[in-house]
């Protein structure tokens, strides 16, 4: 994917991770889910007919199109109000695929950054999962995540290619340690969260007399 795409998708998690944390409404959050999702659509359409068809030109253009069809079935869904299983089912194929463009990262481009970062994509798209098709309880959650990856592994990357210094040996240790501290956030996350649930004291319930 392009460094503008990556740039508008980082503006298009971030309000999704508001959205989820319920500092956003979902409708107008939603409107800019489908404004940036066609984009996304539109391009890789065009870029297909203009390209050679070579299998990684393809490749590259599949990747734009994963993230296009998910802002336009969020925006939809949330603008329509539909329920959020078809989005979740969806979600946890993209998961899969993202899986493939993490592993191709490694064996074949020899190139740790992309595959940490398709790596922490295809987590977020299975939390998406979780939540819309399996009904887990876990938006605050999912929005924590969604807002970091909305930094590191989109805006910020592009603000950096943006500014010349994004491909470079330095950058790309430094972001390696960025992405591995962030998942290490997740996982501290995930088992405060855990932590915290289980402290909680069971309800209980009144028991009138008959």
């Amino acid at each position: 994917m392009s460094y503008v795409g990556l740039f508008l998708s980082g503006a298009v998690l971030f309000l999704n991770s508001l959205m989820l944390l319920g500092k956003a409404d979902g409708k107008s959050v939603g409107v800019f889910n489908i404004f940036v999702g066609s984009i996304q659509v539109i391009i890789p359409f065009y870029l297909l007919m203009v390209s050679d068809q070579t299998n990684w030109e393809l490749y590259n253009d599949a990747a734009i199109f994963l993230f296009g069809l998910t802002y336009l079935y969020v925006g939809t869904t949330a603008l329509k109000g539909f329920e959020g299983n078809g989005l979740g089912w969806f979600c946890l194929w993209v998961a899969i695929i993202a899986v493939v463009y993490t592993i191709t990262s490694i064996v074949h481009f020899h190139d740790v950054v992309s595959a940490l970062t398709w790596g922490m994509w295809s987590f977020l798209w299975f939390l998406f999962f979780l939540s819309n098709a399996l009904k887990k309880k876990i938006d605050s959650y999912l929005g924590i995540v969604a807002f970091v990856q909305s930094w590191v592994t989109l805006t910020i990357p592009a603000l950096l290619y943006f500014l010349g210094v994004w491909n470079t040996p330095s950058m790309a240790r430094i972001w390696t340690y960025v992405l591995i501290l962030s998942l290490l956030s997740f996982v501290a996350a995930s088992l405060f969260k855990k932590k915290i649930a289980f402290k909680k004291e069971p309800e209980v319930k009144e028991i009138s007399a008959a």
